[in-house]
């Protein structure tokens, strides 16, 4: 075997000087370098020469040594050997790398054979050295191998960065979506009295329908937006038609029916993303005998998404204090008659059985319907 000392190199102290930084350990010392061979004299001579390099050293006589060292000290560079007792060097290899993926690996080996070089650099070495070989090329080697090292742990460093800016902007970007929401639905409560809390009634109720009926996750967020903002076109409508005390003529009615073509187009490029919120804005006012509005769809051809949010939304109507009606609301039990009267006709029966289900097994808790001023005469 033919190697060259360290002190014989050229100008060690020169080349020391030119090499690249050694990477810290946790601990803030130099990295650690595990060397695995079983000629003890050779192990010497590397770890003497990683030593001048900058790096701590451990040495291992077998593959099943140097995986503890590996974990004992977080190392950030192995040199192995091929052929070792216990557990070779392609098996440590193979373990080292799935264990520690930073992990910078130069194989050393006295057969020079491309097809092992080719395996080991496939298991994950980052170099391969075979022997005889002189010590200015480990350190070389040593220095590219620490080079490819330093480069992919920033490159992972960078994406992970890169990653929670994305996040953190598009969490910022919902934030500011949320808000401009959030002030349609404030314009539209100082509008229509009526509806301060019934949006949030209506997408509380109909995300509990929802959840009892068995839609994903993805729906029943969808639902609760679409619930918040099912009333949004109300802004279009004449403030003189939202709070006519008396009962609408047929020309008023039809222009406030208008509502859920206009909060769709208001809606729709800020919901692109949120389809089953529009589907509730745009079909909350259909019935399932094809008489609603705006385009009279019928049983299944409505979304269910909006059969759900037609039940939330009446229910809450009838419930809430209009000053059109004696007495200003009528009762949760005279409610529930009547949506079960209208199942089939103007609601979908499963999601009326839900909803009532709901209620009168207790497990729909219904926050307080106290009478609410002003309001919107016959529509919800």
């Amino acid at each position: 075997m033919t190697m060259q000392q360290p002190e014989a190199s050229s100008a060690p102290d020169a080349a020391a000087a030119e090499a690249e930084p050694v990477p810290r350990n946790e601990d803030d010392g130099p990295a650690w370098c595990v060397v695995a061979d079983d000629e003890p004299r050779l192990r010497q001579v590397l770890t003497r020469l990683m030593t001048m390099e900058g790096f701590r050293c451990a040495e291992a006589s077998n593959g099943v040594e140097a995986l503890r060292l590996l974990g004992q000290h977080r190392a950030a560079l192995l040199l192995s050997d091929l052929r070792m007792p216990q557990l070779d060097g392609l098996e440590l290899l193979e373990a080292a790398h799935a264990d520690y993926p930073d992990l910078a690996i130069v194989m050393i080996t006295a057969v020079a054979d491309v097809s092992t070089a080719v395996q080991a650099l496939s298991r994950g070495a980052t170099d391969y050295l075979t022997k005889p070989f002189h010590i200015e090329e480990v350190r070389a080697r040593v220095r590219q191998a620490m080079e490819k090292r330093r480069l992919q742990i920033e490159n992972r460093d960078y994406h992970d960065q890169l990653e929670a800016r994305v996040r953190e902007q598009a969490s910022r970007i919902e934030e500011l979506y949320r808000v401009g929401i959030q002030a349609l639905v404030d314009a539209l409560e100082v509008k229509d009295l009526y509806t301060r809390g019934h949006s949030v009634r209506v997408s509380l109720y109909a995300t509990t329908i929802a959840r009892e009926l068995g839609l994903d996750p993805t729906m029943l967020e969808q639902i609760e937006l679409g619930g918040h903002v099912h009333d949004i076109g109300k802004i279009g409508v004449r403030e003189s038609v939202l709070n006519k005390p008396e009962r609408l003529t047929p020309d008023e009615y039809q222009h406030i029916m208008t509502h859920p073509e206009v909060g769709y187009r208001l809606l729709a490029p800020l919901l692109a993303h949120a389809p089953v919120a529009l589907n509730v804005v745009l079909w909350h006012h259909e019935r399932v005998d094809g008489q609603g509005l705006p385009h009279g769809l019928d049983g299944s051809g409505i979304p269910v998404e909006a059969r759900i949010t037609a039940v939330a939304d009446s229910f809450d109507a009838m419930t809430s204090a209009r000053p059109y009606r004696a007495g200003g609301f009528i009762t949760v039990e005279a409610a529930i008659v009547e949506l079960r009267r209208c199942a089939g006709t103007q609601f979908d029966p499963h999601v009326v059985s839900a909803f009532t289900g709901l209620i009168e097994s207790g497990r729909l808790h219904l926050p307080p319907l106290a009478p609410q001023p002003g309001g919107t005469a016959g529509v919800a």
